[in-house]
């Protein structure tokens, strides 16, 4: 085995990993023989990992500025990709920088240059207009969702930020659709291209299901479906922001918990509303399209349309949550008697009839907990867990997953016992230190 195999297959033994799947074997082939290189593969399929682990061959440990720069459309995907390049546990530093973060604290972790920066394009462009960062030594750059960036309109910000880079050798642009041509601000030419597309899913792992409401407000169709459904991983899509919280609200009133995810919310409260989902504080998550990309969201049981998609793209992508990889999935359109199926519905759907049983969904486990002390603090997993085990008095099956940021942390608690642990922790210290404890909603 060389040294360059050694460096990927310890990384993924720390990530938990047994196998790498043929895209990301290939995206190591690749990275060893061309430049330009194109991943086009579904939402969920690793694309990640595709790009991360080839890295570690080519990261220099003597320098001390920044090699790599990934380029990535969502703040939550920059943070994503950051947490993942961490937890390979190398000797590199890696720092991400989005909108929505303190610019200065960003600026401070430029100090000792990060070898990989990760980053949303107007927040990369902010820092080299002021001359915060220097990418002079910048020589692989990977424009991560690619297709998606566009869509969102940062072909400016890119072109500004790749003009900036005089070193760069490598390119590497991955997508979850098919690109019709690469735009010429990429300086992409002849790209090596693995299209995994072809794999995407074509059915047999997903239920599509129309469901008719009754009503033009669907509210009620909606509530009741998810009597049916119970309680598992739940997302509910709908194409506007004011919706989002109208739904969540009513399903609230209706006894129904539920979490709601939009761009217009704040950096803290998109961080909030995802942990709690993941974690298991909450099971339903009314959301915008923007949950329909990228983010590190676990395996969803249920897709709901609530409100449908524009176009064919935007529902495959929405659907793209679950039934991923070898794992099952059920999608629903809910239809109001004016609608009708759209021409993207492939024959195969089922007309799913709702029972008539209104049995509430049960309540989550589990709670979230607030913590105000983070990776900055020198507080990692461990601390937690430890600090919630003696001072809280919480057994192994009582604390769940603990999500650890920079200035604070989250860790879920069962349900029934948060507040005996909050009471019992009000006046203790983790690491020397006296933080801020709270329940986070």
């Amino acid at each position: 085995m060389g040294m360059a195999e050694k460096s990927w297959e310890l990384a993924i033994n720390r990530l938990g990993i047994e196998f790498l799947t043929d895209m990301q074997k290939n995206a190591l082939d690749a990275f060893t023989k061309y430049n330009n290189i194109i991943i086009i593969s579904p939402t969920g399929s690793g694309k990640t990992l595709a790009f991360l682990l080839p890295l570690l061959n080519h990261l220099d440990k003597n320098k001390q500025a920044v090699e790599v720069l990934i380029i990535t459309p969502s703040r939550e995907l920059a943070q994503q990709i950051e947490g993942v390049f961490r937890n390979m546990g190398t000797e590199f530093k890696v720092n991400s920088c989005y909108g929505g973060h303190s610019m200065s604290t960003e600026k401070n972790n430029f100090i000792l240059p990060p070898a990989v920066l990760v980053g949303t394009p107007g927040r990369i462009a902010d820092h080299l207009r002021s001359g915060n960062i220097s990418m002079a030594s910048v020589n692989t750059l990977i424009l991560d969702e690619f297709d998606k960036s566009l869509e969102f309109g940062f072909q400016n910000e890119m072109s500004y930020i790749i003009s900036r880079l005089p070193a760069v050798k490598r390119k590497i642009l991955s997508s979850a659709t098919n690109l019709n041509e690469i735009p010429e601000f990429t300086g992409i030419a002849n790209p090596i291209i693995l299209n995994y597309l072809v794999q995407e899913k074509d059915g047999n792992n997903l239920q599509i299901n129309i469901v008719k409401s009754q009503k033009k407000d669907k509210l009620d169709c909606l509530f009741h479906l998810l009597c049916n459904l119970g309680s598992a991983p739940t997302l509910v899509f709908c194409n506007h922001r004011e919706a989002v919280e109208r739904i969540s609200i009513h399903l609230k009133e209706m006894g129904i918990a539920n979490d709601y995810f939009h761009g217009g919310l704040e950096q803290t409260e998109r961080e909030r509303m995802l942990v709690r989902f993941r974690n298991g504080s909450s099971f339903i998550l009314i959301t915008t399209d923007l949950a329909s990309r990228g983010l590190d969201i676990p395996d969803i049981s249920f897709i709901i349309h609530y409100q449908l998609p524009t176009t064919d793209e935007s529902f495959i992508h929405r659907n793209g949550r679950t039934a991923r990889m070898h794992s099952s999935g059920s999608s629903y359109l809910i239809l109001s008697e004016e609608e009708n199926i759209p021409t993207y519905i492939k024959p195969g759907y089922s007309i799913y009839k709702l029972s008539e049983d209104l049995i509430m969904p049960e309540k989550p486990i589990w709670q979230t907990l607030y913590l105000g002390g983070g990776k900055k603090d020198k507080i990692n997993k461990m601390d937690i867990a430890g600090f919630l085990f003696k001072q809280g008095g919480l057994n192994k099956d009582e604390l769940g997953y603990i999500d650890v940021k920079d200035h604070h942390s989250y860790a879920a608690v069962k349900y029934d016992l948060i507040h005996s642990v909050i009471k019992r922790i009000r006046d203790s210290k983790i690491k020397n230190k006296k933080i801020k404890i709270e329940i986070s909603y």
